[in-house]
Parts: C-alpha cells; structure tokens; sequence
C-alpha cells in the first residue's frame, strides 16, 4: 500500500458544522490512548516507498487516521482549513516544521513571511500535540533507516487540505484539496 497522502472518505456536505464535536484537548487525549495500542500500531502495514495509513473512528463525529511513514518522508507544507486537530507519535521520531502566523484563510497566492514565525517540534514516540484552525505545517520522518507511526485526529472531518511550496520566507499557495478530490 504506496500512497501520497491521507484520503477522508467523507463528503463535504456530510461534514459536521464547526463549533460543535470534540476539543483540541479531547482529540490529543484520543490520538495519545489510541497510540497506546501495541496491537493496532503493529497491525499497520509499513511500505517502504510511500506512507501508509488506516481510517479509525475517531471521537464525536471526528476524522482520524493511523499513518506509517518510511523513512525519509513527509507531508509537505500544508493546513487543514477550518479543521482542529492533534497528532501523536506511536513510534519512531517525527519533525513538525510550523509557522507561528495567522494567515489569511483565502484571497492569495503568496505571502512573504516575516522573521521569527519558524517554529520546530521534535515528537518521539509518546509525544504529540494539538492545533487550530488554519494551522500551517509540514510533518517529517527525518530519520534515514527507521519508519515513524501516528495517529491523527481531525473535527470537523477535513473539509479541504491547501498545498503549500516555501522559498526562504516566500509561502506559495499551490493547491486546494477537497474531499471529493480524494476518492
């Protein structure tokens, strides 16, 4: 199973209304005790070449995913629109790369980002974190020889992904996901 990129099985219109379902906290609490689960971690299937992942039934009417990434791989920069959310390393090592900027949610193609909103986390296995909306990041398995696993959890279920390219302090936007785009 070689794959680029998670694909929510919901429609748009099936999506629950933001404001209501589960907390960032509520989330990160899920993903850290479903991360906990020796069994369903080793039950993923790892790929060299490509993530993997597993649709789970995430809390409250949430999106959540178990994701396998073999070495040297990563999410490119990217948001999950109007969505919170939080993810866990289950094993392995993961790099979030994250701007600590409130972007416009629409209207532009590029932006030129000022200094100081870099931000890195370093997430081990145990480790995790939740965010906001609009927010902006790339996930990394930096590591040259060890697969990473997490667990991901989203409300309201993704109702689009944008795709971002960065040149130094330059942030293109370059694609918008939608559910229908993934099935």
């Amino acid at each position: 199973m070689s794959v680029p990129s998670p694909a929510p099985s919901l429609s748009a219109a099936a999506s629950p209304a933001v404001g209501a379902g589960p907390t960032q906290a509520e989330l990160l609490d899920f993903v850290r005790r479903t991360a906990a689960d020796a069994e369903l971690i080793a039950s993923l299937p790892l790929d060299p070449e490509g993530r993997t992942w597993v649709r789970l039934e995430g809390p409250g009417g949430s999106e959540a995913w178990l994701i396998g990434w073999p070495p040297r791989t990563g999410t490119g920069w990217h948001d999950h629109a109007d969505s919170v959310g939080a993810f866990l390393t289950a094993s392995g090592d993961l790099t979030e790369h994250s701007l600590a900027a409130r972007l416009p949610t629409d209207g532009w193609k590029t932006l030129e980002l000022t200094e100081g909103v870099d931000r890195t986390r370093r997430l081990s296995a145990g480790k995790g974190r939740a965010f906001g909306r609009h927010h902006v990041h790339e996930v990394l398995n930096e590591s040259g020889d060890r697969h990473a696993i997490s667990v991901h959890a989203y409300y309201p279920p993704l109702p689009r992904i944008r795709r971002y390219s960065r040149t130094g302090q330059v942030l293109r936007l370059e694609q918008v996901e939608r559910p229908e785009d993934w099935q």
